[in-house]
């Protein structure tokens, strides 16, 4: 059951379509952890070019959206309200399996550096259980 659907996850981030890449958010502990999925319909436009006859989910739309389950996490902060929570960094990315059309993302963020408007966040994309995609995101808040 979401906690956060996707008009609630506008509320918190300014991504819109098409490039809203969440669709829900299941667990959050403002500024510490977030757990989110996203759902890969056949028809989303990348599949179509990335690989024709073999689509694959391109990894780094799959780090873009451990990257926004993150800002959620760090801008559902109280005094986050309102701002924007920019990439800085991307480290130890690692994609670990193919990710397909059909495949729901489940998408876990756990907070593990803040300092000022600096945060890390360890990551982390789930498909059926298995790991898919692991990194450390930086990330900047600005207003």
């Amino acid at each position: 059951m979401a906690l956060l659907n996707q008009e609630q996850i506008k509320e918190i981030i300014p991504h819109r379509d098409p490039f809203l890449l969440i669709d829900e958010v299941l667990e959050l502990e403002p500024g510490v952890r977030v757990v989110a999925t996203k759902y890969l319909r056949p028809e989303e436009t990348w599949f179509k070019g990335h690989f024709p006859g073999m689509p694959v989910q391109p990894g780094v739309l799959t780090i873009e959206m451990l990257a926004q389950a993150g800002a959620v996490c760090a801008l559902s902060l109280p005094e986050n309200k309102g701002k924007i929570a920019f990439f800085a960094g991307i480290d130890k990315a690692r994609f670990r399996q193919q990710v397909k059309p059909g495949d729901t993302l489940v998408l876990s963020v756990e907070m593990v550096k803040s300092r000022g408007s600096i945060g890390v966040g360890k990551a982390v994309a789930t498909v059926n259980g298995k790991k898919a995609v692991t990194a450390e995101i930086t990330f900047a808040l600005g207003e």
